[in-house]
């Protein structure tokens, strides 16, 4: 976000403005460990996959990392990029897995997807196209057959767009369609912005918290929460861009790291990029940018592909979680019911 005045002092804030992601919160405090904040870490399909479970427990934990309490669980792999049908099946499996420990629903529950985001932009069109691909059954769970009671519970979904499109706060959408059908929970998927380059479209991000629409691209509106909504709200999210400003400071962190291995030790020189602080270096490109490419997002040039692919990763992990009892070969059989 741009702002005026020059802080006395670094300002994390500003900083970590372009994150949506707990994990990246947690790194930028230096990645020990933060009263308040719990950390547990686990590897899947032999490594490919990683989770991480952030849990910010307090106060503290919320202060220091800038977000509600609650839980973050943070899927990466590179796999996602990839066109690798097998991996991105294992990986919805996982996913899937994820969800049902961070929210326990019985198997009636019904729930509401939502699909956050401009279905016009690519980058932001991960929500809508997750809903597309959804099992939506609160509209044909009578007409089932009987050997499928107590393996469908009852979905709909919903892309409401946003204010840009509809001139309605997305809050007010779904707030009017939760009172009026009354769902057990509520999921939203949108896309995200992450502070480091590597993770564009190689991350998933859950929590049991809040989701704010357009945050990643400081365009924050009203959020969606357990608060504003009347139920719990499970919020997934991949980030898909990154804005200028964390391209550039990535460029010259490389560019850094091979100037010190050039520059003899106790040279001045060598002190001066030794003791440049990332928050500094951060803050100064912020500034020499600001005039030009200051609210610019950068996103991969095969984002079209991605995000495609990513959409079915989510929509198939939530198929799976949501419908007992139904596997991802079972999914294309009912989808076009």
């Amino acid at each position: 976000m741009k702002s005026d005045s020059k802080p006395s002092e670094p300002n994390r804030a500003a900083f970590g403005a372009r994150t949506d992601l707990a994990l990246e919160a947690r790194e930028m405090r230096g990645g020990g460990a933060i009263d308040g904040v719990e950390v547990s870490e686990e590897e899947f399909a032999d490594g490919a996959v990683k989770v991480t479970w952030v849990e910010i427990v307090d106060e503290n934990g919320a202060k220091a990392l800038g977000k509600p309490e609650g839980n973050y669980v943070t899927l990466e792999s590179a796999a996602m990029k990839e066109n690798d049908v097998e991996a991105h099946e294992e990986i919805a499996r996982i996913l899937s897995r994820q969800l049902a420990r961070l929210h326990d629903l019985d198997g009636e529950a019904a729930v509401l997807i939502v699909g956050l985001g401009n279905w016009n932009v690519t980058p932001d069109a991960l929500g809508p196209k997750v809903v597309s691909k959804v099992l939506v059954t609160r509209h044909i769970r009578e007409y089932l057959p009987e050997n499928l009671a107590g393996r469908v519970r009852a979905v709909s979904a919903v892309a409401p767009g946003v204010m840009g499109l509809t001139g309605i706060e997305t809050q007010e959408i779904v707030k009017g369609i939760v009172e009026r059908i009354r769902p057990d929970m509520v999921i939203a998927v949108d896309a995200l912005a992450a502070r480091k380059t590597s993770r564009i479209n190689a991350t998933i991000q859950m929590s049991d918290t809040s989701v704010n629409p357009g945050a990643g691209v400081g365009n924050k509106r009203a959020k969606l929460d357990a608060q504003s909504l009347g139920v719990p709200v499970v919020a997934i999210g991949v980030p898909t861009v990154v804005d200028a400003a964390t391209l550039v400071n990535d460029t010259m962190e490389r560019m850094l790291g091979q100037m010190l291995e050039s520059v003899p030790k106790g040279a001045d020189f060598y002190e001066m990029l030794q003791n440049l602080a990332e928050e500094d270096r951060y803050s100064l490109i912020t500034e020499i940018l600001d005039p030009y490419a200051g609210n610019m997002f950068v996103t991969p040039k095969e984002v079209d592909a991605v995000i495609d692919r990513l959409s079915n990763i989510i929509a198939n992990a939530l198929n799976i979680a949501l419908h007992p009892g139904i596997g991802p070969d079972d999914v294309n059989r009912y989808l076009n019911l």
